[in-house]
């Protein structure tokens, strides 16, 4: 019965669990917490080096629109300063893909190292029984 007709009723015994049941110690993979940890890192590592190279680009871009007098100043002789904020473009680019980079060995390789292990050794339990 899955409701009870009468409030006085007691509830339904708990079924007993089986022997597949009892064996498994933690959830199975699927319903590990380690999945979102693994989510949650990742978007974060994509967000910092996506802000990081487009947030200079659109400095650029605006700086571009709205102050057109600095962009056309003269930052050394003959060279202004809109053409060697352009020119840190690229370096900024590479320095993105180095922060995305360093956060994936530092924050998201760990934790799916760890979730690789363990479904290693899931499909390794189920294999022996």
């Amino acid at each position: 019965m899955s409701h009870m007709t009468y409030p006085w009723q007691p509830p339904p015994p708990e079924p007993e669990p089986d022997t597949e049941t009892r064996r498994l110690r933690r959830p199975a993979l699927g319903h590990h917490s380690d999945l979102r940890v693994l989510r949650g890192a990742y978007r974060r590592q994509r967000r910092v080096a996506t802000l990081t190279a487009l947030g200079y680009f659109t400095l650029f871009l605006v700086l571009s629109a709205f102050a057109p007098s600095l962009m056309t100043s003269g930052a050394t002789d003959g060279l202004p300063v809109g053409v060697l904020l352009a020119l840190a473009q690229l370096p900024v680019t590479w320095l993105a893909t180095a922060l995305y980079e360093y956060t994936a060995r530092r924050h998201v390789d760990p934790i799916a190292d760890r979730i690789r292990r363990q479904s290693e050794l899931d499909a390794r339990r189920e294999a022996a029984r």
